[in-house]
């Protein structure tokens, strides 16, 4: 460790310069919360991250209250947060409803949320997969129509909890529809956090090899099983540039019990500047802002980097 409470940086051959971070901690870090998080403290939190240095920052989900009652408060939040300053602020659409409710409020950005499973997709959307992105399609291209960006996340790509191994050829097959549909870009889910470095290059390597090309993929790792600044470490080698992170580690999936929380992206930051690849976060604000909201939700932070930042400046 440095004298500044940050690793020496030794960069590695062949990996990528700059790497995006697409935050998700604001929407996928908070939806499983029980208690309710207040909206200005949902605000303040997405607030605290563009001051850290975060470009995307997913705000929200304009799903059914039903269906996850902490993000109830889409309406209410997104305004408050619209107006930061070269910031983009994607939200999760399910529907041509949730589609409706994002566009009324002006969002630029959208995602729809897909399942590489039969199972998953029941579970999650209580549909079948090939149902699952039938609905998909008509809000993906009327996005599209609207001049949004789309983002297709493919959920359960490396295992699924009903039904083990996802064959990669499987994985792909979904990834091709939804960029098909007009998808801008993939996140490439490992929902349950089972994946190996190994797995990930087999994927993204038959991604290619089937016309996907890397420049349109992003990677999202849980880390159940402590893998996922490992296989973020071969999705780099492979030349992905943007990888998913939840501030603080925050989340997990309401769908998939044995899942974790995401990978942290403080975490994933203090890797990414020991091997010299810029991300244009400032850790130290970053760390403070996930601390803070640590003590709004009552506990402390699952990420190590915030434990050993904070303990260290106590």
């Amino acid at each position: 460790m440095t004298v500044e409470g940050l690793p020496m940086a030794v960069p590695a051959a062949d990996l990528p310069a700059r790497v995006r971070i697409h935050e998700v901690g604001a929407r996928d870090g908070l939806q499983n919360e029980k208690s309710t998080v207040p909206t200005e403290v949902k605000a303040e939190f997405v607030r605290r991250l563009a001051d850290a240095g975060l470009t995307t920052i997913e705000a929200t989900s304009f799903v059914h209250p039903k269906w996850v009652p902490q993000l109830a408060d889409a309406e209410q939040l997104f305004p408050l947060v619209a107006g930061l300053k070269g910031v983009h602020l994607p939200v999760l659409v399910p529907n041509d409803r949730g589609l409706d409710r994002a566009l009324a409020l002006g969002a630029r950005r959208v995602a729809v949320f897909a399942s590489a499973t039969e199972s998953f997709a029941k579970a999650n959307l209580n549909r079948t997969l090939d149902e699952s992105l039938a609905v998909f399609d008509p809000v993906v291209r009327r996005a599209r129509d609207e001049g949004l960006h789309v983002r297709g996340y493919v959920s359960m790509c490396f295992g699924d909890p009903w039904e083990g191994a996802v064959p990669v050829h499987q994985v792909v097959r979904v990834c091709k529809a939804l960029r098909d549909m007009g998808c801008d870009e993939l996140s490439l889910g490992d929902t349950i956090g089972v994946a190996t470095p190994g797995h990930v290059l087999e994927l993204l390597a038959l991604l290619n090899e089937e016309g996907v090309p890397t420049n349109v993929i992003g990677v999202h790792f849980h880390d159940t099983y402590g893998q996922a600044l490992a296989n973020t470490y071969a999705a780099l080698e492979h030349g992905v540039t943007t990888i998913d992170a939840s501030a603080g580690g925050l989340g997990g999936c309401p769908y998939a019990k044995s899942a974790t929380g995401n990978l942290a992206t403080e975490d994933l930051v203090w890797m990414l500047r020991g091997l010299g690849i810029d991300t244009g976060i400032d850790l130290d604000r970053l760390v403070a802002t996930s601390a803070w909201m640590a003590e709004q939700l009552g506990r402390p932070s699952p990420s190590r980097t915030v434990r050993a930042l904070s303990h260290k400046e106590h």
